[in-house]
């Protein structure tokens, strides 16, 4: 009997255990190592998490049921549509000690007016890496969209070329090439960047939103459209592994996507009181700092400056010049009608 009574009580104290952790649901990379064990130290817990590589991807999963994350890391538009669908629960501020620490720039924006349900993580561009030393080989400029959309430029680099599998970065980047706004919902103009689409698809090795930092950190493509701390982590994945190239990363002067991502708590959350913990330990400017000197976001907490390294701060593709953050945008939600059209156009590009 006793030692029935012993096994309850362990299998009570490790079921307890189990219990105690930060369900994260995350973008692919998007987080220090360092970062995480830090904070399950701190609150004696475990951080499980999940990860996505599109926004689509994210809603998909969280709208078919798998809402009880105890925190998420969603864009911009992403957290419009979730507080219109009624998924986020509002924070609780008198337990985020640390919310002064965020820049006023990043702050009380449209999308969630006096950050009811979401507060700033990280932001990102979406721009073009590269593989350095073959592109000046062939005498291509990086710094224009043309890389990944004229079939005169593409020729030279068949086969080595990978775009985002994602409706909104690929068409926002079209747009872009085009000189429209990323926003702009004129179904006309989406057809443009529809066959402007279509004409290069032929040219791309894939659409790829996951494992492109591999790849062109291994040399396999030569080109990639993707987020700025993915090339960050590119570029020192090849320098580290010490390959006979060098990759870089650049924002088109045509201009384009602003990513600004956020913290949100779902209403289904599993431990609310963990999650406002997590937010609040994300707000801490070594903590934040971290972000950026690991992972390569541009960082929305201005107390976070001091500890972030020079060189990371001058990198204009992730801490824009005024004259580039002009020509940045961020993405709008779409209303249904916007989502259906941009479905329709998305589909055929695939199936083609």
């Amino acid at each position: 009997m006793k030692k029935l009574l012993c096994c309850f009580v362990l299998c009570l104290s490790q079921f307890a255990m189990a219990e105690k952790a930060l369900h994260l649901f995350n973008w692919n990379d998007y987080i220090a190592e360092d970062t995480v064990t830090r904070f399950e130290a701190l609150c004696d817990c475990k951080v499980v998490q999940d990860y996505f590589s599109a926004t689509e991807e994210m809603m998909a999963k969280l709208l078919a049921g798998g809402g009880d994350y105890d925190v998420v890391i969603p864009t911009q538009n992403a957290v419009e549509a979730l507080v219109k669908q009624g998924f986020l629960m509002p924070l609780d501020k008198s337990k985020l000690s640390n919310i002064g620490n965020s820049a006023a720039g990043y702050m009380n924006k449209a999308y969630d007016p006096g950050n009811v349900y979401s507060l700033p993580y990280a932001f990102t561009t979406t721009l073009i890496g590269y593989n350095e030393n073959k592109i000046a080989e062939l005498g291509i400029d990086p710094a224009d969209w043309s890389i990944i959309f004229d079939p005169a430029v593409l020729t030279k680099i068949k086969g080595k070329v990978t775009v985002m599998d994602d409706v909104e970065e690929l068409f926002g980047a079209a747009l872009k090439y085009l000189g429209y706004s990323i926003n702009d919902t004129d179904e006309k103009h989406l057809k443009e960047a529809q066959a402007v689409i279509l004409k290069a698809k032929p040219y791309w090795a894939a659409f790829n939103s996951s494992s492109y930092i591999k790849e062109l950190t291994v040399g396999n493509i030569w080109v990639a459209h993707g987020y700025s701390s993915d090339m960050f982590q590119a570029r020192a994945d090849a320098a580290e592994a010490k390959r006979d190239f060098t990759v870089n990363f650049v924002l088109p002067k045509q201009g384009a996507v602003l990513a600004l991502d956020n913290m949100v708590i779902p209403k289904k959350a599993r431990s609310p009181e963990l999650a406002h913990m997590f937010i609040n330990f994300m707000m801490d400017p070594q903590n934040a700092a971290e972000l950026t000197t690991i992972v390569g976001t541009g960082n929305p907490n201005a107390a976070a400056t001091p500890f972030i390294d020079e060189d990371i701060l001058k990198i204009t593709a992730i801490f824009p010049t005024p004259e580039l953050q002009a020509k940045l945008e961020t993405v709008a939600a779409r209303n249904a009608k916007e989502r259906r059209l941009a479905n329709k156009l998305w589909t055929e590009i695939k199936v083609r």
